[in-house]
């Protein structure tokens, strides 16, 4: 019996820390293959350890939140499932968990390097100044999502700082920090446009400030920016990646053709997040990995001259 309470208990656990969410920690890996450094073992184990040390963190922060949150998740008609609000993990037991989940994720980044410590630990306090009282950013529009935006580009400011060696320094290109942010940011007003749209009751705070229309000209506004900003560095790359310059703005094709169809996931009347339709969307999936495929194409395959 008591095995089978621990085996429930681990089970919660694991559900609480939202594993599926961990997806976007992908975008810590983004500097190993910008740096041309993709098949270098030593270099994607730092990598990947990095990956792991923001998942943890990850793991932690959304632990946190339905801590914080437990009493209004047992009045909610679905929330009062989770882990915690139901009793699946008792409460004590969650609050070890995201202390054991922050020291350890901190220990591991400090570990590769102290600027990626300091990445993940701004990561750390900005989603909870985002989440917890006094502050609940999470309930001013445009903050929140220009908050969710800097999560993001804290991945990468980190990922370029883990891969960096004495003999391969790699440094955050403003360019590479600038298409991040603005394609976070227009997936995230994407987000709040269609929540606004289909959810008449308004559910999120923030959404009482958005209107519609304001919504529309800054998604269109950070589509713009993002294929802008992202096609000034397929024609201005870094020096490793100098040789490709001539061929990699043909990647912007499929940048284009992807935030297409996520404006076209928004049309979608359903109350799923546009942000989860996506990875299940076969068009958007299949621009994403031909995408992929071109990029390490054009910078693993071609030999400079």
């Amino acid at each position: 019996m008591d095995s089978l309470r621990r085996s429930v208990a681990l089970s919660g656990i694991l559900k609480t820390m939202r594993p599926k969410q961990w997806v976007k920690n992908l975008f810590v890996l983004a500097p190993v293959v910008f740096a041309k450094n993709l098949f270098q073992e030593q270099v994607l184990l730092r990598a990947m350890v990095a990956f792991a040390g923001f998942s943890m963190l990850a793991g932690a922060i959304y632990t946190i939140n339905d801590l914080v949150d437990v009493d209004d998740d047992r009045n909610h008609p679905t929330k009062r499932f989770r882990p915690i609000a139901s009793g699946e993990v008792p409460e004590g037991v969650a609050k070890a968990t995201a202390v054991v989940l922050v020291v350890t994720s901190l220990a591991a980044t400090a570990w590769l390097d102290l600027r990626v410590a300091a990445a993940a630990l701004v990561y750390l306090l900005k989603d909870l100044a985002y989440s917890l009282k006094p502050f609940r950013f999470k309930q001013v529009a445009y903050l929140d999502v220009v908050l969710i935006a800097a999560g993001f580009v804290l991945r990468v400011v980190a990922g370029c700082y883990a891969v960096s060696t004495p003999s391969h320094p790699v440094s955050p290109s403003l360019y590479l920090l600038g298409s991040t942010a603005f394609l976070a940011l227009f997936q995230g007003f994407g987000k709040r446009y269609h929540e606004l749209r289909v959810n008449a009751s308004k559910a999120r705070d923030s959404l009482k400030s958005y209107t519609l229309g304001s919504l529309k000209m800054t998604l269109w506004g950070t589509a713009l920016a993002t294929v802008v900003t992202y096609l000034a560095w397929t024609l201005d790359p870094p020096p490793q990646l100098a040789f490709a310059r001539d061929y990699l703005w043909m990647t912007t094709v499929f940048v284009l053709l992807a935030i297409a169809r996520f404006v076209k996931l928004l049309d979608s009347e359903s109350g799923e997040s546009p942000t989860d339709a996506m990875l299940r969307d076969v068009p958007f999936v299949l621009t994403l990995v031909a995408w992929t495929a071109l990029v390490l194409t054009l910078i693993y395959r071609l030999r400079p001259t």
